[in-house]
C-alpha cells in the first residue's frame, strides 16, 4: 500500500510482521465500518486484517491532518502519520479505555511524534529571540562568538528536556515551530489561556534553570 495523505488514493502501510488473524471480534458477521472505534482496536490488537484495514481507513486522514498542522511539511507529515498508525497497531493490546477514547489516544501519539519530528528535523533553526535573550546569547561576528552562542543554545535544548511534557510541547511549538498560542491551544485541545500559561511557565522555568547553571560555573 502507499503512504498516508490528504486524498483518497493515499493509504497507510503499517510496518511490522505478518498479521495473524484471530477472530476476537466477529468481523465476518458484521461490517467493519459499523463497529465502534474500541471494537476495531480490539480486533487490531488480535491482529485481525479486516479490523486493521478499517482502523487505518477510519483514522488516516485525521492523523495525517494533525501531523501536517504541526509540521507544515507534507512529506514529513506522511512519515509521522505512518509511524503513529504503526505504533497504534503495536500497542493496541495495551490500550486502556479508562484513560480516554481511542481517537484521543491515537491523536496524542501522533502529536507527540510530530513534536519530536520538529526537534529532530529542524536542528538548524536558530533559537528565537526570547530564548536567545533568556540564555544571554549575544550575536557577535567572530568565530569565538559563534562557538559560545552554539554552546549556549545546546544548554537551552538540554534545559528543555527537564520541563514537564506539556510545557515542553507548548514551548517547542511556539519557539521552534512558530505556532501561535491559539494554534497550540487547538492542537493540544486546551483553552487559549492554558496554552499561554504553559508557554509562560516554561520560559520562567528555563530562565531559572539557566541562571542556576550559570551560577554553578
Amino acid at each position: 500500500m502507499g503512504r498516508v495523505g490528504s486524498t483518497a488514493r493515499h493509504r497507510v502501510a503499517i510496518r511490522g510482521p505478518a498479521l495473524d488473524v484471530v477472530q476476537v471480534v466477529d468481523l465476518r458477521a458484521r461490517r467493519t465500518n459499523s463497529l465502534s472505534d474500541e471494537s476495531l482496536l480490539v480486533g487490531m490488537a488480535a491482529r485481525d486484517r479486516r479490523a486493521t484495514t478499517e482502523f487505518v481507513r477510519r483514522f488516516e486522514r485525521r492523523v495525517y491532518g494533525l501531523a501536517l498542522s504541526v509540521l507544515g511539511d507534507p512529506t514529513l507529515a506522511e512519515d509521522v502519520a505512518q509511524e503513529a498508525l504503526t505504533r497504534a497497531w503495536r500497542h493496541a493490546p495495551a490500550f486502556d479505555p479508562r484513560r480516554g477514547s481511542v481517537s484521543t489516544w491515537l491523536l496524542t501519539i501522533t502529536r507527540n511524534l510530530a513534536i519530536d519530528a520538529v526537534r529532530l528535523h529542524r536542528p538548524e533553526l536558530r533559537a528565537p529571540a526570547d530564548l536567545d535573550e533568556l540564555a544571554g546569547i549575544h550575536h557577535g561576528a567572530g568565530p569565538a562568538d559563534l562557538a559560545v552562542a552554539g554552546e549556549q543554545r545546546r544548554g537551552v535544548r538540554a534545559a528543555l528536556q527537564t520541563l514537564p511534557a506539556d510545557q515542553r510541547r507548548a514551548l517547542v511549538l511556539s519557539a521552534y515551530a512558530g505556532r501561535t498560542a491559539r494554534e497550540i491551544a487547538e492542537l493540544e485541545g486546551i483553552p487559549l489561556g492554558t496554552a499561554k500559561t504553559r508557554i509562560r511557565a516554561a520560559l520562567a522555568k528555563l530562565r531559572t534553570l539557566l541562571a542556576d547553571e550559570e551560577a554553578s560555573r
